[in-house]
């Protein structure tokens, strides 16, 4: 098990570990910075340095358990157990990704609609609603978002027991992705007045800090699903 630090703290940017297991190119740690792909959010790239000087970090993904992380590096990495190594995540890369998915959750209190699935990118972010196309109005629903940024609602991360949600199942807004489990506790994000739902991701402090957005695109993608589409403006 990894003590996953960016669960309590995703602005670290670096941290010192050790390796606990390598198979083939995947390297598990006893510590990290590095975020896995889940919940729609892209995984983590980055850097690690060893005794072998440094490597690239190209992605990272979950492992077997709840709490094993997977970084997956260049090819020709010769890492042993119990070597220390530093790990230093692309930083811009993963703020852009942190901004994207606090949109995604003010989207999630614009649009108001089942969610069946999304997408966070470190350029763009989609979510998919089951409501009628005709409903989303693009330049409604960008001028309600750039009115959320734009009042710098501090953000927060809570948590609650696994039989507290279970007694409150509407905090699970997305229908294709359920919040991770196992702990006994699940990790909620709360933005005041606005959204609070189940989430495992990562995200910034303050909705002011995700910038001006743009309804990039919105369309069908089958009979449930009107894709919203957002970016950086």
């Amino acid at each position: 098990m990894a003590e996953l630090l960016f669960r309590d703290d995703p602005y670290l940017k670096s941290c010192e570990a050790t390796v606990l297991a390598v198979n083939g190119n995947a390297v598990e740690l006893d510590r990290t910075v590095f975020y896995p792909m889940g919940g729609g959010q892209a995984g983590d790239s980055g850097q690690m340095s060893g005794p072998l000087g440094p490597l690239r970090v190209i992605d990272t993904r979950k492992g077997a358990s709840a709490d094993s992380v997977l970084h997956l590096v260049e090819p020709g990495s010769a890492l042993s157990p119990g070597q220390k190594v530093e790990m230093r995540v692309d930083w811009e890369r993963r703020h852009r990704l942190m901004r994207l998915h606090t949109a995604m959750h003010l989207l999630c209190a614009v649009v108001k609609a089942p969610v069946t699935g999304g997408r966070i990118a470190e350029d763009k972010a989609h979510l998919d609603f089951d409501i009628e196309m005709e409903k989303l109005v693009k330049d409604d629903i960008e001028a309600r978002l750039n009115e959320l940024t734009s009042s710098s609602i501090e953000t927060k991360a809570v948590w609650i027991s696994d039989a507290e949600l279970d007694a409150t199942p509407d905090l699970v807004k997305t229908m294709s992705v359920a919040p991770p489990r196992g702990e006994g506790r699940v990790r909620l994000l709360q933005i005041p007045g606005v959204d609070l739902q189940a989430c495992g991701g990562t995200h910034v402090r303050n909705t002011g800090e995700i910038g001006k957005l743009t309804v990039a695109r919105i369309r069908s993608e089958g009979k449930r699903n009107k894709r919203v589409t957002l970016a950086f403006a």
